[in-house]
């Protein structure tokens, strides 16, 4: 080079070149190539420091050095920002060469783009795995051994392929790095044995194939090491053959993979007429199969002709050297084969096309699943019913209508009446097939334009296109009809219930959410006046919902805050007038909410679960109180409420028992108040757990008889010590005949059967009479007192009745 001042030659290069001040770093001169790969006239370069085209801080730092290192030169590969800000990969080279005559010199800085080699490396890495035919060389990891197994040296190349730590590098430590490598191949085992065999034969050469972890494949080649004619040691080299990149190894690989690859593989020459189908191609194109050779490859998929096709294919092997793409395969049945096509160019040293390679997969089942994953997104597994994203959008869609057409639509929210105790009876299989009944069944009562989806549970939700109010009322009521016909299933018929709760667009909410919400707001308040009903959403229900919250918050600090208390209401012998019991009553006096009716609070306790803590508290205050009664010589029966839940608890009869024996409270001064629900659930179970706990001595009785399922059946075979007539039936007496019959008749059964009855809500001495002269034994009620404090109960216990309590009878109390 003699004068670089006269620089048009640099244009015809095809590498980036910029001439660099010594001094001041700035460019002098890029040519033709550094313009498009920086993408900035040279003009507009030229004057700039050459740091701007420095894009990390190692450059960077290297033009911050003196000239005399920077003239040393450097040659690597780094990254350059070009002008529209995108991160191009390089092949950097900086030397300092002569400028002028007068001896003066300058830096030329060199950059080669590398990003299609990049990108072509990333897409063939995944795709043509062993078969690389593009790829440059790679050099091996060699391993130097004595026959003692001493390791004499190695290369970075081994480090690399093996990942040797950095420690076992340092400390040479052979034993750990013969176990470490061990330690990476897939078969330890074979790999062990394999190694043996090789040291047992010290002038033999082998070749094998290792399997690494890490999903590597390494061609292993060991051969002798002489010295003076004898074998002295032994030296392994291992080439990455999972990236093959010279052209001999990829053809012999390509050939051995060619005849039992999976994946269906073609040979095209020059001018792109198929030379070879292997065995999976001839199974994928089918009986036509030998029919295409010597046929142009894209015929294949009906464009024998399509000259398009074939210009976006030469495109993709110019930019990258092979195209990709999804194609349609026709089949001979007339049906078409969705396919993935990857055809690779084969180039000689020149860059002329030798040959192509087509690799095709059969997308059939990627596609089939792909389905699948569509629908499983879109619908409830389980019934195979939209789910809430497909309802979201069809509900979207029916909002933007309305906006232009001034129209709404209903959402029904659906819920199961007491699903749970088929779960609990009958188990989860048979309820989840329930479940599938009940969608078939839903179904038939809709139009194929709305919409019936499964929220989950035993809840359904549904779209009624274009449905007002009578539309929403009328599909409610066939639907409460058609699901009280008979389910029938593995020969068993039942019948289920359910509450709908109905929301309007746009009246009561803007969004599927808000209407969601609000129907379901209805349905709740449906469950709550009896189930098996319907209702619309009111705006008052939302504030109703709320105070409810705030009251089942409140109740659940309660406890702990000690604003529950429990008190004792006595229960009166008729013929003495003593005082022979008394029922526990849980009070609750809030803040905010004042006295709290256990009219209000119970349920609400009931249908949050709990109950079960609430009813667990008021047993331990009455055992305890009642122990203090009877420790202070005035023992008497304490009867406590137990709900359904509680009962079921599966340690019920444990706490009774251990509360008993902490107390010291003998067995047959504690009653429990059950309600006749409770025994016709589980009736097997819960009358074995009846027995239990009458053998204890503890009483049963059964509250507000006459308001349930009243059956002379469970009477006879239960251990029922008492039956308490509800005080809606008392209340009546002595005028109203419906209420003197029934009182009659319960005293009557009683007596016949040996069990004790007692009358709730005396208030009138006239009522008390009426039920002394039908022979009831004994009574509870405001006439008496009200559910008193423990302690003025205990002052009760020691004083005798007033006269209108005692009847004709004055004993006092003890």
């Amino acid at each position: 080079m003699t004068d670089l001042q006269s620089h048009g030659w640099l244009d015809g290069l095809q590498e980036a070149v910029w001439l660099v001040d010594e001094t001041h770093h700035l460019i002098l001169h890029a040519n033709t190539a550094a313009e498009r790969l920086v993408g900035m006239p040279a003009a507009d370069m030229a004057g700039k420091p050459v740091l701007g085209l420095a894009a990390t801080p190692q450059d960077q730092a290297f033009w911050a050095e003196p000239p005399e290192v920077i003239a040393a030169g450097i040659h690597s590969h780094t990254s350059l920002v070009r002008a529209n800000g995108q991160l191009v990969p390089v092949e950097r080279h900086v030397a300092r060469v002569p400028w002028g005559p007068d001896g003066r010199t300058v830096f030329m800085l060199t950059m080669l783009d590398r990003s299609a080699q990049e990108a072509t490396e990333r897409e063939l890495e995944t795709l043509l795995s062993e078969l690389r035919a593009t790829l440059d060389s790679a050099a091996d990891g060699m391993l130097v051994c004595g026959l003692d197994r001493s390791v004499r040296a190695f290369n970075q190349r081994l480090a690399q392929l093996w990942g040797l730590p950095r420690q076992l590098l340092v400390e040479r430590d052979d034993a750990a790095v013969y176990a470490f490598m061990a330690s990476q191949v897939t078969d330890a085992r074979a790999y062990a044995e394999r190694m043996v065999a090789i040291e047992r034969e010290p002038m033999q050469e082998s070749t094998d194939i290792l399997e690494l972890r890490s999903g590597m494949v390494l061609e292993m080649r060991t051969v002798p090491q002489f010295r003076q004619g004898r074998a002295v040691g032994r030296v392994y080299s291992y080439r990455d053959i999972t990236r093959q990149t010279e052209i001999q190894a990829s053809l012999r690989l390509a050939a051995r993979v060619f005849e039992s690859s999976l994946d269906a593989i073609f040979i095209a020459d020059s001018q792109h007429r198929i030379m070879r189908m292997n065995p999976g191609c001839e199974r994928l194109v089918g009986p036509a199969a030998k029919a295409f050779e010597g046929c142009t490859a894209a015929s294949l998929f009906g464009g024998g002709s399509d000259a398009a096709f074939m210009e976006r294919v030469q495109q993709g092997w110019a930019r990258d050297g092979f195209w990709e793409g999804e194609l349609w395969l026709p089949r001979d049945n007339g049906a078409y084969c969705a396919v993935q096509l990857s055809w690779v160019a084969l180039r000689d040293d020149e860059g002329l096309l030798v040959q192509s390679i087509g690799f095709m997969r059969d997308l059939t089942l990627q596609h089939a699943a792909q389905k699948r994953i569509e629908e499983l997104a879109y619908s409830d597994v389980l019934t195979g019913l939209p789910n809430r994203l497909l309802l979201s959008q069809r509900v979207d869609t029916a909002i933007q209508g309305a906006r232009q057409s001034d129209t709404g639509f209903a959402i029904l929210f659906l819920d199961l009446d007491r699903f749970k105790i088929i779960n609990d009876s009958l188990g989860h299989p048979f309820g989840d097939r329930v479940l599938q009944l009940v969608a078939e069944r839903l179904q038939t009562c809709l139009r194929q334009t709305d919409m019936l989806c499964r929220l989950g549970g035993d809840e359904f939700v549904i779209y009624l296109h274009g449905g007002d109010a009578p539309v929403a009322e009328s599909v409610a009521r066939r639907i409460l009809d058609d699901m009280l016909k008979p389910f029938m299933l593995d020969s068993m018929g039942f019948s289920i219930q359910c509450s709908i709760g109905i929301a309007l667009y746009p009246q009561d909410g803007a969004t599927l959410d808000d209407l969601i919400k609000q129907s379901d707001t209805a349905m709740y308040r449906v469950k709550e006046r009896g189930r098996g009903s319907y209702g619309f959403y009111q705006p008052q229900m939302n504030a109703n919902l709320l105070a409810r919250m705030q009251m089942e918050h409140a109740m659940r600090q309660a406890l702990g805050l000690q604003r529950m208390a429990v008190h004792y209401q006595p229960q009166v012998n008729m013929a003495t007038g003593r005082i022979t019991g008394a029922e526990a009553l849980i009070r609750w006096t809030d803040p905010e909410f004042g006295a709290v009716s256990p009219g209000v609070f119970i349920p609400l306790a009931e249908e949050s679960g709990y109950i079960v803590t609430l009813g667990a508290w008021v047993m331990e205050q009455a055992v305890r109180e009642a122990a203090v009664w009877m420790h202070s010589g005035m023992p008497i029966m304490i009867s406590v409420n137990v709900s359904a839940l509680e009962f079921r608890q599966p340690d019920f009869v444990d706490r009774i028992t251990r509360l008993l024996a902490v107390h010291q409270l003998p067995p047959t001064l504690l009653e429990l108040e059950l309600t006749e629900t409770i025994l016709l659930q589980d009736a097997q179970e819960m009358e074995q757990r009846l027995r239990v706990l009458a053998d204890l001595g503890i009483g049963l009785a059964i509250d507000d008889f006459g308001t349930g399922y009243s059956s002379l059946a469970y009477l006879k075979k239960l251990p029922i010590h008492k039956l308490k007539i509800d005080q809606s039936f008392v209340r009546g007496l002595p005028d109203d005949d419906g209420d003197r019959a029934i009182v009659s008749a319960i005293i009557s059964m009683g007596r016949a059967m040996h069990i004790e009855v007692v009358a709730e809500g005396v208030e009138t001495e006239t009522q008390q009479a009426v039920l002394q002269q039908m022979l009831c034994e004994h009574y509870q009620g405001f006439l008496c007192a009200p559910g008193l404090p423990a302690d003025k109960f205990r002052a009760m216990l020691r004083e005798p009745l007033p006269l209108k309590a005692q009847g004709k009878h004055r004993p006092v109390n003890s």
